[in-house]
């Protein structure tokens, strides 16, 4: 990356701040303001958040605009929508399907959630049965859909359907974009070890969905779907681009700190590890969200993913040991809908429960080994007797 380019990317930062100022600009107001000039995501299209820039200039960008005291565009709520649904739409949307839906997305206005597991197809996602027939210009769509992040806070849904029930089951699905607020969607809560319900049930019942809301070619979900779930592998493994010492490893380091007293060699050398470790890993997660920019997606986000799983897990863990007694406990038991999901927050106790469900959302642990073996190291895959077989005639 050149100087001049990145010289330039300040340049446009500090004429923008001149013109809007974080502490007298409405923040709605300032976020589309960025959108408009290219600063949401310097390396989409202009015209689209971006001004086609590498993406290493991102860390830059973001961090300028931090300093100033600018908002930001809820990262948290809208994990799914930014990392997931908006790289998917801008590789396979059309002009206005762009258009309409990056822009809010970008800036909160509207929250996405991911419409793709059911209670018979998880690990399996190929196998869904929510079916969509057609109706005129549009899709009548019904089934259900399990573990939906957020989907009580969301606005839009990317959604994978059964299209075409006669051929095998990769082959006939497609992708949609889902109004949630249309009838016939409806959310449940699945409470979780942690007492919160951050994830839901989500049933579909006779909703419309206009074929211009269809992402992609009929028949082509599954081709669409993997590209979501390679962006969904980054974006988790690579803590959504944490900084030198940011996620779950700065919260530990903060814990070893603060406690002294509860110090061990072994311990200590415990920590070192899962640091070298966690650097490791975000250093690469930097190299596959340039390659996902790039229109270059790969079987390596599963490793990614993999490795966030057992590093989260591991520091977790090593939190609880080193607090002691005081590490068991979980200061808030109370049922509630949180606006999206908290990796690192609250207390110990929590960070401990809630980290056991990252070898599940996002792919389980076991079928991303499968991946890395079978498309990373070139491994015979499992064998597969219904790959060939249409859906209709599978057992269910």
């Amino acid at each position: 990356m050149s100087e001049t380019a990145r010289d330039d990317v300040r340049a446009r930062v500090t004429a923008f701040l001149a013109e809007h100022d974080p502490a007298t600009t409405e923040p709605l107001t300032f976020l589309r303001a960025r959108y408009d000039a290219g600063l949401a995501w310097v390396s989409y299209p202009e015209g689209h958040g971006g001004l086609g820039l590498p993406q290493e200039l991102q860390p830059e960008v973001d961090r300028l605009f931090a300093r100033a005291g600018a908002p930001g565009n809820n990262v948290r709520a809208n994990g799914i929508g930014l990392g997931m649904a908006a790289p998917t739409i801008l590789a396979f949307g059309t002009e206005e399907q762009k258009r309409r839906f990056l822009r809010p997305l970008w800036t909160g206005e509207e929250i996405w959630c991911q419409l793709f597991s059911e209670p018979g197809a998880g690990s399996d996602l190929a196998a869904i049965a929510t079916r969509a027939v057609r109706d005129g210009d549009g899709w009548v769509v019904n089934g259900q859909k399990v573990w939906t992040s957020g989907a009580h806070n969301s606005r839009w849904g990317i959604l994978v359907a059964r299209t075409n029930p006669d051929v095998p089951k990769h082959q006939g699905l497609t992708y949609f974009l889902c109004d949630m607020t249309d009838p016939g969607v409806e959310v449940r809560p699945l409470r979780q070890i942690t007492g919160e319900a951050e994830f839901n049930e989500v049933f579909l019942t006779d909703v419309r969905v206009p074929d211009a809301h269809r992402l992609g070619a009929e028949g082509e979900g599954w081709r669409v779907a993997n590209a979501t779930l390679n962006n969904e592998r980054v974006a988790i493994g690579s803590g959504g681009g944490v900084p030198r010492g940011g996620g779950m490893v700065g919260v530990v380091a903060d814990t070893w700190r603060a406690h002294p007293e509860r110090r061990t060699p072994e311990l200590h050398d415990r920590l070192l590890t899962l640091w070298v470790e966690a650097e490791v890993a975000r250093i690469t997660g930097l190299r596959l969200r340039q390659k996902l920019k790039q229109g270059q997606p790969g079987p390596e986000g599963s490793a990614m993913k993999l490795t966030f799983a057992r590093l989260n897990q591991r520091l977790s863990g090593l939190e609880v040991e080193l607090l002691g007694e005081d590490g068991l406990r979980y200061s808030d038991w109370t049922f509630v809908r949180p606006d999206g999901v908290e990796f690192t927050g609250r207390d110990a106790g929590y960070r401990y429960l809630r980290a056991k469900g990252n070898s599940i959302e996002g792919g389980t642990s076991e079928i991303l080994r499968n991946i890395v073996a079978e498309r990373v190291l070139g491994l015979p895959s499992e064998p597969r007797v219904d790959k060939d077989i249409p859906w209709k005639e599978l057992d269910k």
